[in-house]
């Protein structure tokens, strides 16, 4: 599970403007169109092809848990591309990215300052480039592990810094522990 990578998809999935199908048979229905087949959905879905296409003719309608997980992600990572697209590219270029986090923060700085490690509630507005980097990460496949070093990035610059106009001798911010993370457009 990618903590960071599922806040960003969750974000960019608030600028869909058609909702995603919602019962199995409209899902599947949906995946066999996208991926030209029932063996192709079959194989990604783990399921057997003829399982796939009772689904279609809706002879099947209620999915055991872990396989509806897995059919609603599908879908919505293929749902509405354009839209997508547009969404990251807003945020990229112009909009930047709000990030909501309640986490342990703390940074690695001179002796004698305050570093210690504390749980925080953010909320903080970064600006476009951190928005680009996350999701040109994101979209390369990174760790959530990276995801978080660039995510701490941003903070250190934005939250910490203010942009280079204080704790001017701050090395490296630690972000773990993360309780809660949302991302907005």
């Amino acid at each position: 599970m990618s903590l960071i990578g599922d806040g960003l998809d969750a974000a960019v999935q608030k600028a869909f403007t058609r909702p995603t199908p919602k019962s199995a048979g409209a899902q599947m229905r949906y995946l066999v169109k996208q991926l030209g087949g029932t063996r192709a959905v079959a194989q990604m879905l783990r399921v057997s092809q003829r399982t796939v296409e009772r689904y279609v003719k809706n002879q099947i309608k209620t999915p055991r848990p872990d396989l509806a997980a897995r059919l609603e992600r599908e879908v919505k990572q293929r749902w509405q591309p354009q839209v997508r697209a547009r969404a990251k590219q807003k945020a990229a270029s112009t909009g930047g990215i709000i990030i909501d986090t309640r986490a342990r923060l703390g940074y690695t700085a001179p002796i004698g300052s305050t570093d210690q490690d504390r749980i925080r509630h953010l909320t903080v507005a970064l600006p476009p480039q951190y928005a680009a980097r996350l999701f040109d990460a994101q979209d390369q496949g990174a760790t959530d592990a990276r995801l978080q070093e660039i995510a701490a990035e941003a903070l250190k610059d934005v939250y910490f810094q203010d942009g280079g106009t204080r704790a001017g001798s701050l090395d490296e911010v630690r972000f773990t522990d993360i309780e809660h993370l949302e991302f907005d457009l």
